[in-house]
């Protein structure tokens, strides 16, 4: 059975005190918005639409940034849940398959939950997924009936007993598409706050004579973010849980709680990770890599072999080749450094190809930007790059070639070539000695006249 995601993003998030909507506040590097789709890519969806509301052009391009086959459709008035869930009818219509509920500010939902949501559908007509709340405050609370769901009963609505079932509301469900828009359909809005509520869509069902059941998660799964305090919540149970997968994968950790993961980091087993590790989103680490102390990566992938720091930062575009070294204090962005070459001090490698076993010495900068366009820098194999080189971009430098330290290379050089671009130097004798006294003297002068 296909399924559709519709994830909803209308709220303002007014606790968050914020300019930006709640939703596209980053968790672990990306939107929470991200986080939600990207969990519902575990039913691997035919069809996605998120409905936006606060800011929605923003909500939209964040989305469509992710996925470009995304529809957003808008809830001009927040009339509640169901009212939310009833605006992606007219993107659905037609759609035979299972629709799932998400929210786009609880980020933390395991791809394996729906996953057991999903198996459920095939036995039940409706399928929520509730918790065991440690203390259930005032969420809904799921009244069963074996495996059976008879009903969600809000907390101000809930007998002495219903308060004291810990089972409890997420808000996520999941039901055949065309069913669950005929269930909002019918939800009113005789209630308190006037606005219709999808938990109603149970009872609707039970009296329609369908079945209803709970698949159940941890509770941190559910947490929802509505201020900057669960945000950073939510951002420690994102980086408890991947450190604790990567562990398990066999990744070595050396201070784990030091070490943050995006979304998406992707590091191979037996890779080692050292204290104070920072990944941007869209980093793939392979097996036996090494990653050092205070680094930083985004964008970019380390291949088997690999060193990388400390202290080192690789942007978007870095690709680096196995055996690669690339050492403290450099920075890599859009180049590809082949196999065995080494980068190992206080450089900065931008917009380049830098070929096999080349070495390129300390302080040895691309320049790669002219103001108004970027330029590339392509280093051939086995090449010697001495110390304090500025490489003008564009440039190539040929095979087995050679640069002389403290060279400004505006040329190409060829294969096997030494390359020597510095002013010739002239030491003047006596004039340092000769220079210092003349400061002082004036200096002496100054001080006496005030």
């Amino acid at each position: 059975m296909s399924v559709a995601l519709i994830v909803l993003a209308a709220g303002k998030g007014t606790r968050m005190n914020s300019d930006l909507p709640k939703v596209l506040h980053p968790i672990a590097g990306e939107a929470m918005l991200i986080h939600a789709i990207a969990a519902g890519g575990a039913l691997d969806p035919a069809r996605v639409v998120v409905v936006a509301g606060h800011e929605a052009d923003a909500v939209r391009k964040a989305a469509l940034a992710f996925d470009p086959e995304t529809q957003v459709v808008l809830q001009a008035e927040q009339l509640g849940t169901a009212h939310a869930v009833a605006q992606a009818a007219p993107a659905l219509d037609g759609f035979e398959g299972d629709a799932v509920v998400l929210y786009g500010d609880t980020p933390l939902i395991r791809p394996e939950t729906l996953a057991r949501m999903a198996e459920a559908r095939a036995r039940h007509d409706v399928v929520v997924l509730g918790f065991e709340a440690a203390d259930p405050g005032r969420y809904g609370r799921l009244v069963m009936a074996g495996d059976v769901l008879e009903r969600i009963v809000e907390f101000k609505d809930a007998t002495e007993a219903e308060r004291a079932i810990t089972l409890c509301n997420s808000g996520v469900v999941m039901a055949a598409a065309p069913v669950l828009f005929d269930l909002v359909e019918a939800v009113g809005n005789d209630n308190a706050a006037g606005e219709y509520y999808l938990t109603d869509i149970v009872a609707l069902a039970r009296a329609a004579g369908l079945s209803a059941t709970a698949v159940t998660c941890e509770e941190g799964e559910t947490l929802g973010v509505n201020s900057r305090t669960e945000l950073s919540r939510a951002e420690a149970a994102f980086q408890t849980r991947a450190r604790a997968e990567a562990l398990e994968t066999g990744v070595t950790l050396q201070a784990p709680e030091t070490v943050h993961f995006a979304r998406d980091t992707w590091v191979g087993r037996d890779a080692v990770i050292e204290p104070y590790v920072i990944f941007g989103p869209g980093v793939t680490v392979e097996s036996g890599a090494h990653i050092r102390a205070f680094s930083h990566l985004e964008g970019c992938h380390v291949s088997r072999g690999a060193v990388v720091g400390p202290y080192a930062r690789l942007r978007p575009g870095t690709e680096l080749s196995e055996d690669v070294r690339i050492g403290n204090f450099v920075e890599v962005k859009n180049a590809l450094i082949a196999e065995a070459a080494k980068v190992n001090h206080l450089s900065y490698i931008g917009d380049a190809e830098i070929g096999e076993r080349s070495n390129i010495g300390a302080g040895t900068i691309t320049c790669n930007y002219d103001g108004v366009m970027k330029h590339r820098t392509t280093i051939g194999r086995g090449v010697f790059i001495g110390s304090d080189t500025m490489l003008v971009a564009p440039v190539s430098v040929g095979d087995g070639a050679m640069t002389a330290s403290g060279s400004v290379i505006t040329r190409d050089v060829e294969a096997g070539a030494l390359a020597l671009g510095r002013a010739r130097q002239e030491n003047k004798r006596g004039f340092a000695t000769r220079f210092f006294e003349k400061l002082r003297a004036l200096k002496a002068q100054k001080t006496k006249g005030e």
